[in-house]
């Protein structure tokens, strides 16, 4: 997994609405890219709308908020407009932005194993640079934490 002080790699991905974002996109940006397994799951849902509801004390912190599934375009704008998302959904269907992340990993329930996105969340400087991370996300009380680190930048 990137690590506090490693460079975020290049990257042009779609997201909802039709639009696309990449590396140089975010330059000069504090950026909140957080990577999670689904839309429409509960865990994902809750994350997504803290975000949603803390948006205006991240925007006034100077942060753009970013967030990161396999999800196709199709799911994340209907993920977007069910929940009022104020913030783009980045579509990393072939994986390759969790993988240079080092979210893509191989996970177990009930004894069963399987690859899938852990939930993570790193801070970005204007430049590319990564402030803050933290790894195996617990959704509860994780955007307020979230939000003081930023607010602290």
């Amino acid at each position: 997994m990137l690590d506090v002080g490693d460079t975020i790699p290049d990257f042009d991905l779609p997201t909802n609405g039709g639009n696309s974002l990449s590396r140089k996109d975010l330059r000069g940006k504090t950026v909140v890219m957080y990577f999670y397994p689904k839309d429409m799951t509960p865990g994902c849902t809750t994350e997504a709308q803290e975000f949603r509801d803390h948006i205006k004390a991240f925007v006034k912190a100077g942060a753009t908020i970013v967030g990161v599934s396999k999800d196709s375009i199709k799911r994340h704008d209907n993920f977007v407009a069910k929940q009022e998302l104020p913030f783009q959904l980045l579509s990393d269907e072939d994986g390759t932005l969790c993988e240079d992340f080092g979210v893509w990993l191989e996970k177990s329930m009930y004894g069963k194993k399987y690859m899938g996105i852990q939930r993570a969340t790193f801070v970005i400087d204007g430049k590319g640079k990564i402030l803050h991370v933290w790894p195996k996300v617990k959704v509860k009380g994780h955007v307020e934490e979230v939000l003081g680190v930023v607010q602290a930048l």
